[in-house]
């Protein structure tokens, strides 16, 4: 590849990676990773075997560097990006990206925000002063938008694009910031683009002020007027669970079991149709604090039993089902059948044949902490748009 082909390339470098659901989508909107940054074990071992394994990722195979376990406090560009830095010295970096931990802000993770430990906004600020990208992209959950993170937002702001900010005595400080104009911080929400589940993400969007200059970002607008139903998105997975069975001891069970849960969840879909309609509850992975994997608190059980499926738990895959023989837990439970990682994914807006590394329970983790890629890919493409504008503006200049 010559160095004209590389530096006509959108590149990005990814903190908090998780099992690949931002770089998924930022992916798909077109950009190509420099550096891939995460700590868990397993979800490394997720973002190398696909790499390794799939042809559309062949650039990265060769040029990103896929950090060993790290933790992101401990992560040193000039030091880690080994195959990745000639690239980065001779172009720079388009975007820097990154879901940061969400506990911190989220209300299951008491809401602590910046006097939480793994709060890691500071660290992608330190990030941004050191890679000085085009472009950075934060991911969080909702409640990063409650009121009572208001000043802690205008900190952050006021570190990228200069303002000012009050600190916890009252005392209003006023900085010059990093040169970037945060462009957008705001909230999506996953269904209007095509993910059939409840899942709404704060992203803030900020461009470096010599590259926006005069150009006008535009914020994502939904591309799916209607939802996708949970019935629409698992009838062929759960179709193909359940035909393993009609033939046998368990025909007429299985039959009747696949016909009931369709029926449930296309009932529900049609029920709530225009007020959202059949779509998932919020999943969520966990932490490795807490015990085996499920599909989250009370109220999210009772979302799924509507929906026909059973939240006590996560399914083993086809081949270990019959290995275990756990199709009485499985697929004929009294709530209905439970989901496989893969249906789990699919719900998250996985590719099909993603490949997730470790056990059933390290797998959804990692699954259920993800970022939907369809919504990583809406705002990588929004800001890819004034990225390349940014470009034909400045190379009709020269």
């Amino acid at each position: 590849m010559t160095s004209t082909d590389s530096g006509s390339r959108f590149t990005s470098v990814e903190i908090c990676a998780g099992a690949g659901g931002q770089a998924i989508g930022l992916h798909q909107a077109g950009f190509r990773h420099l550096a891939l940054v995460e700590i868990d074990t397993h979800a490394v071992g997720t973002l190398r075997k696909n790499i390794d394994e799939r042809k559309e990722w062949s650039w990265e195979k060769e040029h990103c560097d896929l950090l060993p376990p790290t933790d992101v406090k401990l992560f040193d560009p000039d030091k880690h990006l080994e195959k990745s830095g000639r690239l980065l010295r001779q172009n720079g970096l388009d975007l820097l990206a990154g879901g940061v931990p969400c506990p911190p802000f989220s209300h299951a993770g008491k809401q602590l925000g910046k006097d939480d430990d793994r709060d890691l906004f500071p660290r992608m600020l330190q990030l941004v002063e050191q890679l000085n990208p085009r472009a950075v992209m934060i991911e969080n959950v909702r409640g990063i938008m409650d009121p009572k993170f208001s000043d802690y937002r205008d900190w952050i702001m006021a570190q990228l694009q200069g303002g000012k900010y009050r600190e916890e005595d009252g005392n209003v400080v006023e900085v010059r910031g990093l040169d970037y104009t945060v462009c957008k911080w705001g909230v999506l929400e996953a269904s209007d683009f095509g993910v059939p589940q409840l899942r709404p993400r704060a992203i803030l969007v900020a461009i470096r002020n010599d590259v926006l200059k005069d150009l006008k970002y535009e914020w994502p607008s939904p591309t799916h007027e209607d939802p996708v139903s949970v019935a629409d998105a698992l009838k062929q997975t759960m179709h193909d669970r359940y035909k393993a069975y009609f033939k046998g001891a368990y025909a007429e069970r299985a039959r009747e079991a696949y016909d009931a849960w369709l029926e449930k969840a296309t009932d529900r879909d049609a029920e709530l149709k225009g007020k959202g309609g059949g779509i998932a509850p919020t999943l969520v992975g966990g932490s490795k604090k807490h015990g085996g994997a499920d599909l989250g608190p009370s109220r999210a059980k009772a979302a799924w039993k509507q929906l026909g499926v059973s939240g006590l738990g996560v399914a083993n895959d086809a081949e270990t089902c019959q290995k275990k023989e756990s199709e009485g837990r499985d697929l004929f439970g009294p709530d209905g059948p439970m989901l496989t990682v893969e249906q789990a994914a699919i719900i998250q807006g996985f590719p099909r044949g993603w490949h997730f590394d470790g056990g059933k329970t390290a797998q959804y983790r990692q699954v259920g902490n993800a970022f939907p890629p369809p919504v990583a890919a809406a705002v990588g493409k929004s800001i890819i748009e004034v990225l390349q504008a940014a470009r034909e503006r400045d190379r009709g200049q020269a």
